[in-house]
């Protein structure tokens, strides 16, 4: 059992501010980067509002004083465009940056709206959210009215997910529990898409949604197939659960079973018999044996 001492912390306790030459980029941000739209929104952001999310380095074991960039390639190249001579950093205790950058994607949306969140709690202005984001005022206040009527654990299971905007305007027509339900079946779809989004509202049953006093209308579909969708997603649903309850025993089963089959496939003897008497046998016992996505 792990314990608190056991844990590896992954980032020093406090923040630390470094002079820009003594940080080292792992690449090259190069013209068509800096001439981007995204490389314009964060130069924008950083002109109006500064660093909001630091960028994140560990020491250069190579040379004493000096620190590898792992995240924030852009924010560096915007400060130095801008002559900032130093900036406060993350600094990371894993020096696998390889690994760490693998790790790393562009910001979800509920990241975001936590960020710009804590930026209009500073006190900054909606206008100036606005031009730091090279966005406009109203979709400025869709991101930070992103997470209104989403409960806690809809938000927790969807944080780190790349959902558009209006996939969460959808999702707030459903009632909490519905809403877990449908975030769990776009994880496990690996799916966020609003027309996605839209058919899980359509297939929701009336007392499942956020008002269902008030009649639900999919555009396109008439009630006799919405009320189909609701009957075929129900079942669905019923299937989907009974089949990620067996999931984890099913799996340790066949993780067991590959592994006798290769102990069993490293025997000559054993190898020989079926090829002269169970061929078909012994083709499927191997393709079993070489599958790569059945491991432990």
């Amino acid at each position: 059992m792990t314990t608190p001492s056991d844990v590896r912390i992954g980032f020093e306790r406090a923040s630390k501010r470094i002079g820009i030459t003594a940080i080292r980029p792992l690449y090259a941000v190069n013209a068509s980067v800096r001439n981007g739209p995204k490389y314009a929104q964060i130069k924008a952001s950083i002109k109006e509002v500064g660093i909001i999310e630091p960028p994140v380095v560990t020491p250069d074991r190579t040379k004493s004083h000096a620190y590898m960039l792992l995240d924030g390639h852009l924010r560096l190249e915007v400060l130095k465009e801008l002559g900032v001579t130093d900036v406060v950093c993350l600094i990371s205790t894993d020096d696998e940056a390889y690994t760490y950058n693998k790790r790393l994607s562009r910001l979800a949306a509920i990241q975001e709206h936590k960020m710009i969140a804590k930026a209009a709690e500073r006190g900054v202005s909606p206008a100036r959210l606005a031009a730091a984001l090279n966005v406009d005022v109203r979709t400025l206040t869709q991101k930070l009215t992103l997470l209104k009527g989403i409960c806690d654990e809809t938000s927790a299971l969807l944080r780190t997910k790349h959902v558009p905007v209006s996939t969460f305007r959808i999702l707030r027509k459903m009632g909490p529990m519905r809403q877990i339900e449908a975030a769990e079946l776009m994880v496990a779809m690996s799916t966020y898409s609003y027309s996605y989004a839209r058919s899980l509202l359509a297939a929701t049953p009336q007392a499942q949604l956020a008002r269902p006093d008030k009649p639900k209308t999919v555009r396109g579909l008439s009630d006799e197939q919405i009320s189909m969708m609701e009957k075929e997603t129900a079942n669905l649903d019923r299937a989907f659960k009974m089949a990620e309850q067996s999931y984890g025993t099913d799996h340790l089963d066949l993780v067991l079973a590959k592994g006798y089959l290769g102990k069993l496939l490293s025997n000559v003897r054993v190898v020989r018999y079926l090829a002269q008497h169970h061929r078909e046998i012994l083709s499927e016992f191997q393709k079993i044996a070489d599958n790569e996505t059945v491991n432990g």
